[in-house]
């Protein structure tokens, strides 16, 4: 008991800050005051809207805010209401709201627009039982009105104020996690002055119902901010339901803050529920975007793995040629010491035998290794490692496959995209010369389609009436798709033929080193898919 004698310590320090929240908040409550009724309660909605901006360490300092704007409002009905009434009906209001948007913490960071609804749903309820049944206990003329009726229209209010500044105090606290590009800044400011628009030429409510075309102009009042959600998901719902409803609530004719119209009474009701469903759909379109803005980046990063993945099997066939060209150089060197000795000692007719063989055998070696790595495609490009590599001689000893139609400027697009254009035309080409008779025709572009370099290639039978087999389409999309899909790219294959186009959205163009070495000529992809592929 030693507490009993000495006391309890208690250490209060006094915040500046929180001296200052608490009087802008007073302000605040009495300012949105005055543009309120009972049926449209602003105060209800500043104070979940500055518990949610809040740290709970600050509350404290919002309860005295709310006691003094409670003093303000109060106290000079002391004499008509009594002290009880004046204590107890301001007492309690501001801790149950604490309780509950404290209880809603974890739903409020689960699901936001979830949270929000089931506060207001909470806050508005348990406000107004708790005023008007403190009121109905303390004042007996109150005991002669309907208190179910009381308890809507004052439910309504606060649940109206708290979806103005709730979901707009939430957008602010998430301002860092969602973006606003000028685009959406114009779409918002758009659609904010057309609901101004419209609600000035229909407001107030009683006289839309009875004037010609108003009405449709109520009607037709949430339709921006309907677009607004489609738009930018529970950011545009958020900034809708609050100019909707705001314009709708200073529309209420009212000569004193208990006044009461049926009519916008009867449209608010509905406005409530529209702006629930509003803020679920916003909800809604946001998760799905989000989710499809992780699909992409997901899709950007595999993308970039597995040309990371390409690029060093490339880098490793890479070293194989060069090694396998030392190795042939060393070779040469060796044989031609031997055919100069031999040359020197008077066998000129064995020197001579040796020198062609060595040539021949030369020239084959470096063929295989170029069509190991194609080692010209870094200096000169890839038509020409084409033209002139060990592929071409390859494709000309088969007496199958035609010259091939190279249009446009390779030098444009990066090495490793080159390097997936030679891989694939040459596996593409490969599959056809095993698989399916006849002569083969190959046709390449190079060019810019849809702001992306890249790449058409097409390899088809010259026999427009031979359609290829099922297990030559099979194997093509199971053996080239791997690259192609790394590359932004699609395969079609239709009777004689196989399309295939490499897009490349990542890298950045074009490369100094390769367009010093050839000439200036992109050809534009076709505006089309047809034409394109």
């Amino acid at each position: 008991m030693q507490w009993w004698k000495e006391g309890l310590p208690v250490n209060i320090r006094i915040s500046p800050q929180g001296l200052v929240l608490m009087l802008i908040y007073a302000v605040a409550c009495v300012a949105t005051r005055k543009l309120s009724v009972d049926q449209f309660y602003l105060p209800a909605g500043v104070r979940v809207a500055a518990l949610l901006l809040c740290p709970p360490r600050l509350w404290p300092y919002l309860l005295l805010g709310e006691y003094a704007y409670f003093a303000h409002l109060r106290i000079p009905l002391l004499e008509k209401y009594g002290l009880a009434w004046v204590l107890l009906a301001s007492a309690f209001l501001m801790p149950a709201v604490m309780l509950i948007v404290r209880m809603h913490q974890k739903l409020l960071a689960r699901t936001t627009v979830l949270g929000v609804i089931s506060i207001a749903v909470c806050a508005a309820t348990i406000i107004s039982l708790l005023n008007l049944g403190i009121s109905y206990l303390l004042w007996e003329p109150l005991h002669n009105a309907s208190f179910i009726t009381n308890v809507m229209r004052y439910a309504l209010g606060d649940f109206t104020g708290i979806l103005i500044l709730a979901p707009l105090a939430l957008l602010w606290i998430r301002r860092a996690e969602e973006q606003w590009t000028p685009r959406s800044v114009a779409a918002t400011v758009g659609a904010l002055v057309a609901m101004l628009v419209i609600g000035l030429q229909a407001t107030p409510v009683p006289a839309s119902i009875t004037a010609p075309g108003s009405l449709q102009l109520l009607l037709i009042l949430p339709i921006p901010a309907i677009a607004l959600t489609c738009l930018l998901g529970w950011r545009g719902a958020a900034v809708g339901v609050a100019a909707v409803n705001m314009i709708l609530g200073l529309s209420t004719p009212s000569d004193h803050p208990a006044s009461f119209d049926q009519a916008t009474f009867a449209t608010q009701q509905a406005m409530a529920i529209a702006s629930v469903a509003l803020l679920l759909l916003g909800a809604r379109i946001t998760h799905f975007q989000s989710q499809h803005r992780l699909r992409e980046e997901d899709g950007r990063n595999s993308m970039k793995l597995a040309r990371s993945t390409h690029m060093a099997s490339e880098m490793d066939l890479r070293e194989r040629a060069a090694l396998l060209r030392r190795l042939g150089e060393g070779m040469d060197l060796s044989l031609n010491e031997m055919v100069n000795w031999l040359h020197a000692q008077g066998h000129h007719a064995v020197a001579n035998s040796l020198k062609h063989t060595s040539e021949v055998h030369s020239r084959q070696f470096r063929a295989q290794a170029s069509m190991i790595y194609p080692s010209a495609l870094e200096r000169l490009g890839l038509y020409v490692a084409l033209r002139a590599g060990g592929v071409r001689e390859a494709w000309d000893n088969t007496h199958r496959v035609t010259q091939p139609r190279l249009t446009g400027d390779p030098c444009q697009l990066g090495v490793d995209l080159q390097l997936a254009a030679y891989r694939t035309v040459v596996e593409a080409v490969s599959l056809l010369l095993r698989y399916e008779p006849g002569q083969i025709s190959v046709r390449i572009r190079c060019g810019v389609f849809r702001q992306m370099h890249g790449v058409l290639i097409s390899a088809a039978l010259v026999d427009p009436h031979h359609a290829l087999s099922q297990q030559t389409q099979e194997l093509v999309r199971s053996q080239l798709l791997g690259r192609i899909v790394a590359y932004s790219g699609v395969v079609d294959v239709q009777k004689n033929r196989i399309r295939i186009a490499l897009l490349d959205g990542l890298a950045t163009y074009p490369q100094a080193p390769l367009a010093a070495h050839c000439p200036d000529a992109p050809w534009p992809f076709d505006q089309g898919r047809q034409s394109a592929t």
